[in-house]
C-alpha cells in the first residue's frame, strides 16, 4: 500500500501544479484583456473554446489512454499546458482585436484540452492505485484529488491576479510554465512503470468510449445536469448580479468566487467523513437524497429573492450553502463512476463521464447569459431547479446496495 500511497501522491501533485496554472490563467486572461479594453463579450469568446474542447478532449481522451496507458496522456497534459503558457506569452497588444481574440481563442482551446487530458488521467490513476477491495479508500482518495484541486483552483485565481502585477502578462505565464515543467520533470523522473492502466493491455477500439454500461451511462446523463444546474448561476448571474446589483467592485466579485471555489473544494476533500454516519457505501440512493436537498436549497433561494427578503443575505448565504451540499453531490459522483467502471477500462469509462461533465458545463454557461438577461438571477436559479429536477429523475435508475462502509 504504501508504493500506492506514494505514486498517488505524485499524480496528486502533478495534478495541483496544474490546477495552480489553470486557475491563474483564468484570472490572468480576465484581468489582462480587461484592461486592454475588450468588451465583455470578447473575452467571454476567449472562453468558449476551452468549454468546448473539454467534450472533446474527454470522450477522445480515454480511448488515447486506454490504448498508450495514463502515463503517457498526463504527461501529454502537461506538456501541451507548458506550451499553451509559453505561446500565449508572445500575445502582442498591439495586434488588432480579432487576431488576438482568435489567436488567444485557440490556445485556450488547446489549454482546455489539456485540463482534461491532466484530469482524466489523474483520476482514472486512482483505481489503477488503489487496491480493488479498498471502497472504502477509494471514496476518500477520490475525495482528496477532487476537493484540493477545487481548493487550489480558487487559490490559483489570486495567484494569476498577483503574478500580472509583479511580473506583468508575459512575465506571469513564462513563470507559470517553468513552474509547471520542473513539477513534469520531477513526477517522470519519479513515477517509474506505475499507471500502466492500457499500454496496449487492452484493444481500445473507439467506439467502445461510448459505454455499454447501463449505470455509467445514467450516472453520466445525471452528471452533465448536474454541473449545468451549477453554471447556469456561477458563470453570468452570479458576477453579474454582484457588480450591477449590489455594486461590488471587481475584487470583491473575484473575491468572493474564489473564496466560494476554495471552500467548495475543502468540502469534497471531507465529504466522506460527512458520509460517515450512514455507515454504508455511498449509492444510486445516497445521490438522489443529496440532489433532493440541493433542489430544497435552490427553492429557498430563489424564494426569497423574488419575494425580496434581504436578497443579497440570500444570495451569499444561500450559495454557500448550495456549494457544501453541491459539494457533497460532486464528490459522491466522482466516486460512483470509479467504482462503477470496468478496471480493464477504467480511462475510457471515466473519459465519457467527464465529456458529459464538460458538456453540462458548456450548456450551463450557454443558458447563465439567457437565463440571467431574461429572469434576472431568479432566472437562473429557476433554470437551475429545473436541471436539478431532470438530473434526479434520472438518478433514479441508479442502483441501490446496502454494502457496509469500511471503517477502516
Amino acid at each position: 500500500m504504501s508504493s500506492a500511497i506514494r505514486n498517488y501522491a505524485l499524480v496528486t501533485s502533478a495534478y495541483w501544479g496544474f490546477t495552480l496554472t489553470d486557475g491563474a490563467l483564468r484570472m490572468l486572461v480576465l484581468l489582462h484583456f480587461n484592461a486592454l479594453g475588450y468588451s465583455p463579450f470578447e473575452i467571454a469568446l476567449l472562453f468558449v473554446l476551452y468549454e468546448f474542447a473539454g467534450i472533446i478532449t474527454n470522450l477522445v481522451g480515454g480511448w488515447l489512454a486506454q490504448a498508450r496507458g495514463l502515463r503517457f496522456t498526463l504527461y501529454a497534459g502537461l506538456v501541451l499546458q507548458i506550451a499553451s503558457l509559453s505561446a500565449l506569452s508572445l500575445t502582442n497588444p498591439d495586434w488588432l482585436p480579432a487576431i488576438s481574440v482568435a489567436y488567444v481563442m485557440g490556445l485556450q482551446a488547446a489549454s482546455g484540452v489539456a485540463k482534461d487530458l491532466t484530469k482524466m488521467s489523474s483520476k482514472s490513476a486512482i483505481k489503477v492505485l488503489v487496491p480493488a477491495d479498498a471502497h472504502g479508500a477509494l471514496f476518500r482518495w477520490v475525495a482528496l484529488l477532487t476537493g484540493s484541486k477545487n481548493a487550489l483552483k480558487g487559490i490559483g485565481f489570486f495567484l494569476g491576479g498577483a503574478l500580472l502585477s509583479w511580473l506583468g502578462f508575459s512575465g506571469a505565464l513564462l513563470a507559470m510554465a517553468g513552474g509547471l515543467a520542473i513539477t513534469l520533470i520531477a513526477v517522470a523522473l519519479s513515477l517509474g512503470d506505475a499507471m500502466t492502466s492500457g499500454d496496449g493491455k487492452v484493444k481500445a477500439k473507439f467506439r467502445d468510449v461510448f459505454s455499454r454500461d447501463r449505470k455509467i451511462n445514467v450516472l453520466s446523463a445525471a452528471r452533465l445536469f448536474l454541473f449545468g444546474s451549477r453554471d447556469i448561476w456561477f458563470v453570468v448571474g452570479l458576477p453579474v448580479f454582484l457588480a450591477a446589483e449590489l455594486g461590488w467592485s471587481h475584487i470583491e466579485v473575484g473575491g468572493y468566487m474564489a473564496a466560494w471555489v476554495i471552500g467548495y473544494g475543502f468540502i469534497q476533500a471531507i465529504a466522506p467523513k460527512m458520509l460517515r454516519a450512514h455507515s454504508r457505501e455511498p449509492d444510486g440512493r445516497t445521490a438522489r437524497l443529496w440532489l433532493v436537498v440541493l433542489i430544497a436549497v435552490s427553492v429557498a433561494i430563489a424564494a426569497a429573492i423574488q419575494r425580496d427578503i434581504a436578497p443579497e443575505f440570500a444570495v451569499l448565504g444561500g450559495l454557500l450553502v448550495f456549494g457544501i451540499v453541491f459539494a457533497v453531490n460532486s464528490s459522491l459522483h466522482s466516486y460512483l463512476i470509479l467504482a462503477y467502471a470496468d478496471g480493464d477500462k477504467v480511462a475510457m469509462n471515466v473519459g465519457f463521464y467527464y465529456m458529459s461533465n464538460a458538456m453540462g458545463r458548456l450548456v450551463g454557461t450557454i443558458l447563465s447569459g439567457v437565463a440571467y438577461f431574461y429572469g434576472g438571477m431568479v432566472g437562473c436559479l429557476v433554470t437551475s431547479i429545473a436541471f436539478l429536477t431532470i438530473g434526479w429523475i434520472i438518478s433514479a435508475a441508479l442502483p441501490s446496495r446496502q454494502t457496509a462502509l469500511p471503517q477502516s
